[in-house]
């Protein structure tokens, strides 16, 4: 088998260990966004499709084949895995930017530290213990992790590795088998990194890629009664569709969904520090990311040297060919992403936002947009409560403390938001009251595989990373062991009922 997909890219489905074309033979066109053509095909899977890789990975799980190892053996396996992601890792930096078009420079970054999830998981799986409870009576009552079974795993095409490894390192590292459904619009890497994983060791069946359009092979994965558990990353009206669906047949959820981040920016911080990182939280991976900077919140007394600051800075932001180590800023993924974005810009500018850098699409070919920041935004007007998805940021005055939370925690999301400030006790107290499930100090943008990742509110439910994500592919199972060495009886001498809980 060859592990490097081949270009033209021919991207299958991988059922039950196999490469094959969607059953009804259907292919979508695989775009780079840097240049707006076609760089291959992939198969687009129906509800056949779906089906045949749900019981494929029912059948590996019932076997045993994955979930009846010793945990010492998955682990070994995971590692061994992660060596040769470490192997490919530059065929991994170079599909990755030519399919998604962030720049390679944030591909390798964010992309070098993904074999450390699986060594991390794999790891926690040898170290997490089980719980004995302390009961009244003479027994002895332990609990179990169990794995649940078949999960899908359901990416979005922004950081197509990165959401994935999230998600399928703790998932294989409890047992489970998984059904992958990758964004139709960057599928490339998912193929490599499923190869990667059979080469590793992982058995037949056990891991299943599915590829195609999310209203109808992500559709019918979400309503499949077999899958005991969706993850799913994109927009929050989506989110809503696969949670009812979910729930039809009780299946577990993790949704990771849109998001509205607060950069908070104090007058004690260093002002190039300020616009610094606020240019960072705002335009990595052209804001095309749940957790970017979407709005820049200044203390007033910093507000006017801050713009002017700012500008400079957005100006000077270098948007070119993604595969150029000195490009900054890279396209949207795709015409119909860039149109919308454009759209709600021509709404900004009508609503009174006033246009501060950028906003107007790049010339020639890609769907490239200028790194683009509004200031003065009402806090309630379309741009400054909706997800935009694209390089643009809005720019907000506050006065204090309480004026700084009003606004950030005013919307329907709460996904992530950063503290810059060099007043520690500040941090620590406005971190404390900020509506979001992450919180960076003096930072933006970090993830580490031990830390929890996931949002409030409208931005979803479950974790991702961490131990809550590795509990959350599992069930507790409560096993009690009467000690006594006799029955119990279900009367005392005076004939009155026993209490038997």
């Amino acid at each position: 088998m060859t592990v490097k997909p081949a270009e033209p890219f021919d991207v299958p489905l991988v059922i039950d260990g196999k490469e094959t074309p969607a059953a009804s033979g259907r292919t979508m066109d695989i775009v780079n966004p840097a240049t707006g053509h076609s760089i291959g095909a992939l198969a687009a899977a129906g509800e056949a499709d779906v089906n045949h890789a749900v019981e494929a990975a029912q059948r590996a799980f019932d076997s045993g084949v994955w979930s009846g190892l010793s945990v010492h053996e998955r682990a070994r396996v995971l590692n061994r895995f992660a060596d040769l992601f470490e192997a490919n890792i530059e065929e991994f930096y170079r599909l990755e930017t030519l399919n998604n078009g962030r720049p390679v420079a944030e591909t390798r970054a964010q992309i070098s530290r993904l074999p450390q999830f699986y060594r991390y998981f794999a790891a926690l799986a040898l170290t997490r213990r089980s719980d004995v409870i302390p009961v009244e009576g003479p027994y002895l009552v332990y609990t179990q992790r169990v794995p649940l079974g078949v999960c899908a795993l359901m990416t979005s095409f922004n950081h197509p590795l990165m959401i994935l490894s999230k998600s399928l390192a703790p998932a294989l590292a409890t047992g489970n088998t998984v059904v992958i459904k990758p964004s139709e619009q960057t599928p490339i890497t998912t193929l490599l990194l499923v190869r990667l994983l059979k080469q590793a060791g992982v058995p037949d069946g056990v891991v299943n890629l599915i590829n195609g359009e999310g209203r109808e092979a992500g559709a019918a994965l979400a309503k499949h009664p077999d899958v005991a558990k969706i993850v799913f990353t994109g927009g929050t009206d989506v989110g809503r569709q696969i949670g009812a669906a979910a729930a039809q047949h009780f299946a577990m959820t993790t949704l990771e969904l849109g998001g509205k981040g607060a950069v908070i920016l104090f007058d004690d911080i260093d002002l190039d520090r300020a616009v610094n990182g606020a240019a960072f939280a705002a335009f990595i991976g052209a804001g095309q990311t749940c957790v970017c900077g979407a709005r820049i919140l200044v203390q007033r007394s910093i507000y006017d040297k801050f713009l002017e600051r700012f500008r400079t800075k957005v100006e000077s932001i270098r948007v070119g060919n993604p595969a150029d180590a000195s490009t900054q800023l890279g396209p949207v993924i795709s015409a119909r992403s860039r149109e919308r974005i454009l759209g709600m810009l021509d709404r900004a500018r009508e609503a009174g936002a006033k246009l501060l850098a950028g906003g107007k699409a790049v010339p020639g070919d890609g769907f490239f947009l200028e790194a683009t920041a509004f200031y003065d935004v009402d806090p309630d007007s379309e741009i400054g409560q909706e997800e935009v998805f694209g390089p643009v940021t809005v720019i907000m005055p506050f006065d204090d403390e309480a004026d700084a939370l009003r606004i950030a925690n005013g919307t329907q999301f709460g996904l992530a938001a950063s503290v810059w400030t060099g007043d520690v006790a500040r941090a620590h107290r406005v971190a404390g009251k900020l509506i979001f499930g992450m919180v960076w100090v003096n930072d933006h943008h970090r993830l580490d595989p031990a830390s929890p990742w996931g949002g409030f509110k409208n931005s979803g439910v479950g974790r991702e990373t961490g131990v809550e994500s590795f509990d959350q592919f599992t069930e507790p199972r409560a096993v009690t062991v009467n000690t006594s060495g006799t029955t119990a009886d279900w009367y005392d001498n005076s004939g009155q009922p026993k209490r038997l809980n």
